[in-house]
């Protein structure tokens, strides 16, 4: 997809003068890293991060070379696994036959509208009906473009299937399903590029519950142990940690692994493998504009690390609602908050990645509602394939 870094500059002119210096730093540290020969992973949410191209940047990202790891969520996984993003067809469920206490909210069933030859391929994989599809898309309805493979047929079913399927193949040989669903995705996606490179791309633990059958296929394909270990493995690596419209990161930054914030110190007792942040740059790109007054109290006055020390709540302490992952993220000295929108920041940060690194970037993210971010969702809808099936049995 062609990138116009004209838009982005103008972008980069447009945020304020705190979060440019936060950009400016941030870029400065993955920069660093990697003309170090150190290592950078990303810590990614869910759906902000499909619909505004992010996922699709974070995988050109890893494809030159520049991403060195991945955490996610199932439920993107799941999205990654149908082709990222798909165009519906929603209507009256009750019209087609279904009971309204089957249906969800709203009673709508969605049809996937989706290219012959991919439905012909989807045929030789499991019987699907032709006659609902081809009465849904006589029905009045809408049509949108939203994440891929959830609720419409036949591809969420399709990748409900697929997802048992990966999980037996994934622990007879012993590995994550991230590994073998990587095999057969496009390489424009995370798993993809993530499996072509032959780095890891894991869903966290607290991110394991999401995308129907496949956080379930996901969480039985290896042990929460070994999950665990593998995830503070690349963290353990890595140099810098961006994180991504995500919640609940303290499990995954500061897990049970990692002894400078002290949740790892039992594991170290017991000769465990761990890690420490002390030395590493963590990122967080985040609307939550408390995050940097959690950041700014704790350097200004060392009140996160004070209310610790004396058992005393957070929230009250400093008159801010305080989410968890802001403690172990405010108390790292090389913390960085972007507060703004990732739809913004990382073609952003991608563009002047590209210039600082000498690197050219095939793909470029939008804001989903601006004019090149709908032209970007389109060109995602047609170029990001499904899974393909067959790949997934090749060694």
């Amino acid at each position: 997809m062609e990138t116009n870094r004209r838009i982005i500059e103008q972008y980069y002119k447009e945020i304020s003068p705190d979060v440019k210096e936060m950009v400016d730093r941030s870029v400065d540290s993955i920069v660093t890293a990697k003309n170090n020969g150190g290592k950078v992973v990303v810590v990614t949410g869910s759906g902000p991060n499909l619909h505004e191209g992010v996922t699709t940047l974070i995988a050109e990202l890893i494809n030159k070379g520049v991403i060195d790891g991945i955490t996610t969520s199932s439920a993107v996984i799941a999205h990654e696994m149908a082709g990222v993003l798909d165009k519906v067809k929603r209507v009256d469920g009750k019209k087609l036959g279904f009971a309204q206490n089957k249906l969800p909210r709203g009673e709508i069933f969605e049809i996937t509208k989706m290219p012959e030859e991919l439905l012909l391929r989807l045929k030789k994989e499991m019987i699907i009906d032709d006659d609902l599809i081809k009465r849904g898309l006589e029905l009045e309805g809408d049509e949108i473009i939203k994440a891929a493979g959830n609720m419409a047929y036949p591809m969420g079913l399709r990748t409900e299937n697929l997802a048992k399927e990966i999980m037996l193949i994934a622990q007879s040989k012993g590995v994550a399903f991230e590994v073998i669903a990587g095999a057969g995705a496009d390489e424009r996606t995370m798993l993809g590029a993530a499996k072509k490179r032959d780095i890891p791309c894991l869903v966290s633990i607290p991110q394991l519950i999401g995308g129907g059958a496949v956080g379930i296929a996901i969480a039985d394909s290896i042990s929460i142990m070994e999950r665990t270990s593998k995830i503070a493995e690349m963290m353990a690596s890595a140099d810098v940690i961006i994180e991504s419209a995500v919640a609940l990161t303290q499990e995954i930054h500061d897990g049970p692994f990692e002894t400078f914030t002290g949740h790892g110190i039992w594991a170290d007792w017991e000769g465990y493998p761990t890690y420490s942040l002390a030395e590493k740059t963590l990122i967080r790109i985040d609307l939550d504009s408390n995050l940097k007054k959690a950041v700014d109290f704790e350097k200004e006055s060392n009140t996160v690390q004070q209310a610790i020390d004396k058992g005393q709540p957070k929230t009250k302490l400093m008159s801010i609602p305080f989410r968890m992952e802001m403690s172990g993220f405010a108390r790292l000295e090389n913390s960085l908050p972007i507060i703004g929108d990732i739809g913004i920041i990382w073609p952003i940060m991608a563009h002047l990645l590209e210039q600082r690194l000498g690197i050219e970037l095939d793909f470029m993210s939008y804001p989903q509602q601006s004019p090149e971010g709908l032209e970007m969702r389109k060109w995602i809808l047609e170029n990001i394939q499904p899974i393909v099936k067959e790949k997934l049995f090749l060694k």
